[in-house]
This record gives C-alpha cells, sequence and structure tokens, in this order.
C-alpha cells in the first residue's frame, strides 16, 4: 500500500499537550509529525535518547537546550539539528502563539 498525506494538513490541536504522529515507521528508523504550542520539558527533564535524532522546523519556533551549552539553540523555519544517542537535551521553549511544526526521523 502506497501512503500519502499533506504534512501541513489536519493539523491537531496542540494548544494543551504537545502531539506527536507517527508517520512512517521502517525497519531501523521512525518518522514523527510533532505539533507543538508553547511547551516545553518540564523543569529538570532531560531528554537521553538511546538513538539517534534528526529534527527540522517546518513552521513556527522553538528552543532546544543541548546539555553542556550555555544557551538554547533557536530553531525556525528550515532550521535542524542532529542529535547523537544519549546526548541529553531538552525543550526550552516553544512558540505559545503559533503551532510549531518539527519533522522528526529517529534510527532505532
Amino acid at each position: 500500500m502506497i501512503a500519502a498525506g499533506n504534512f501541513f494538513a489536519d493539523l491537531p490541536d496542540a494548544s494543551g499537550d504537545e502531539i506527536t504522529q507517527v508517520l512512517a515507521a521502517f525497519p531501523g528508523a521512525r518518522i514523527e509529525r510533532i505539533v507543538s504550542r508553547g511547551q516545553a520539558s518540564p523543569p529538570g527533564f532531560w531528554y537521553d535518547q538511546a538513538w539517534t535524532e534528526w529534527v527540522i522546523v517546518l513552521s513556527g519556533a522553538a528552543e532546544l537546550l543541548i546539555e553542556g551549552e550555555d544557551a538554547p539553540r533557536r530553531l525556525g523555519p528550515g532550521d535542524y539539528l542532529e542529535i547523537p544517542a544519549h546526548v541529553r537535551h531538552r525543550v526550552a521553549w516553544t512558540d505559545p502563539g503559533q503551532a510549531t511544526l518539527w519533522l522528526a526521523v529517529q534510527g532505532q
């Protein structure tokens, strides 16, 4: 079966919680659409994933803090980041005034 769609269509309401939707999964990789609107990682929480993750912001804005860096990295449309496995990171901020759309590719 061939899957098709539009990344920007039928956006869920993320005003309460960030929403992650798996768009495709293959042996060794997963592709997700993440919709954020004003969310951030809880205080003291750090992602420490066993896989490499590549993310790009397609609309909106976000700030990601990488452990050991002095300031969050600001991401806007077109900005991407590859986060190696076990590099601790957190979402410091997402734009509360509009949806931030992320495309995430995770290696398993």
